[in-house]
């Protein structure tokens, strides 16, 4: 796919719709994780789920990340061959083809799977792969995982035992708290997900089985599992980029405020009427799921509603209005789902594209 910039460009010249990556912004994330969680004793294991691009993961490795989580077999296949050697598929790996993958790819690098049933395991066993499992449990996801306790412990046992799995450790990640939007909703789902790690990690020592890791935590919480002793892997994902619907929740200490550095740059497209302007970035261009994009640093300027092509923005005022033609940049409301809709990122630093960074796992979702 022909990028839709070149190196040298101002932002302003750049094809839209296009995925624009600030990366003096980008940049301040990644150090801000860093010194956050200096002398904290935990590591960090970034996600690449968010970002799907191996550039931003050596990125990520260079700030002291000891690898990349992912959620599927393909993404991880991408971020191997990009150089990426130590990966963990933070999900569980289900049917014969999937799991054939999966036990290629260890020969090829350190890797990584959760698992949440016993069959699974076993399944994993005949490939005779070397792969480091862990046990996901449910810490207040309600999703995948076994309960916390003596089904994680029975489980953790069988991979102990097999002659090619290692026992690496627990998965435990509450995906739904890292929207929670108060800090005291945040810390009260953490504090409940601790005492189910805790309780397992104890169960699993007085059945001598040993636990090295405990991995999970996102870019909403992370702070809160590392103060709380259980966790000593984080895996946050959305903090290199933020999005709006990250930019809902509110941020305090030990919580650092991450900057926006992705976004949507779009053309306006047609004027229709004095309150109205149409973008060229609608559902195609940005993920609505979570809600609608904004329009950045442009006050008055509301965006509404999104078609498959368009977008419709709404002005407030006439001192607002946008010219036919003129670019506009917009925070995505979700930023995992719209970069999946991108072969490129342009990456920009004060106005100029600096580099074109391939999304190699775009679409990797089997």
């Amino acid at each position: 796919m022909r990028p839709p910039a070149s190196v040298g460009q101002k932002l302003e010249e750049v094809d839209t719709p296009a995925l624009v990556l600030d990366l003096d912004a980008f940049d301040r994330n990644i150090l801000t994780l860093k010194k956050t969680i200096e002398g904290k004793g935990v590591r960090v294991r970034a996600h690449a789920k968010t970002h799907k691009c191996p550039e931003i993961a050596k990125h990520q490795l260079a700030a002291g990340a000891i690898g990349v989580c992912c959620q599927k077999v393909s993404e991880a296949e991408a971020m191997v061959a990009g150089g990426i050697e130590d990966v963990l598929v933070s999900n569980e790996v289900v049917g014969a083809a999937k799991v054939e993958r999966l036990a290629e790819l260890s020969r090829r690098g350190r890797i990584g799977v959760c698992v949440d049933d016993p069959g699974n395991a076993l399944e994993l066993e005949k490939t005779g792969a070397k792969l480091d499992v862990y046990v996901e449990i449910d810490v207040g996801m309600g999703r995948c995982g076994v309960p916390p306790g003596a089904p994680a412990v029975a489980l953790a046992k069988q991979i102990a035992n097999s002659n090619t799995l290692r026992f690496a450790g627990l998965q435990a990640y509450h995906g739904r708290a890292q929207h929670f939007r108060s800090m005291e909703e945040r810390r009260a789902a953490i504090a409940d997900a601790s005492q189910k790690v805790s309780s397992t990690k104890s169960e699993l020592q007085k059945a001598g089985i040993e636990c090295p890791v405990v991995t999970g935590a996102g870019s909403g919480t992370f702070m809160l599992e590392v103060q709380s002793g259980a966790w000593n892997e984080i895996q946050p994902g959305s903090y290199v980029f933020m999005d709006v619907d990250y930019g809902r929740n509110e941020w305090a200490a030990p919580l650092p405020r991450f900057e926006h550095s992705l976004f949507v740059l779009s053309t306006v497209m047609s004027r229709p009427s004095a309150r109205l302007a149409i973008l060229d970035a609608g559902l195609k261009a940005s993920s609505v799921d979570s809600g609608m994009p904004t329009v950045w640093q442009r006050p008055g300027l509301h965006y509404a509603k999104a078609s498959d092509e368009h977008g419709m923005v709404e002005i407030a005022e006439a001192g607002a209005a946008p010219r036919l033609g003129e670019k506009l940049l917009l925070v995505p409301g979700h930023c995992d789902p719209t970069v999946n809709l991108y072969d490129w990122y342009v990456c920009t630093r004060r106005g100029v594209v600096e580099a074109l960074w391939p999304i190699t796992a775009r679409g990797a979702v089997y």
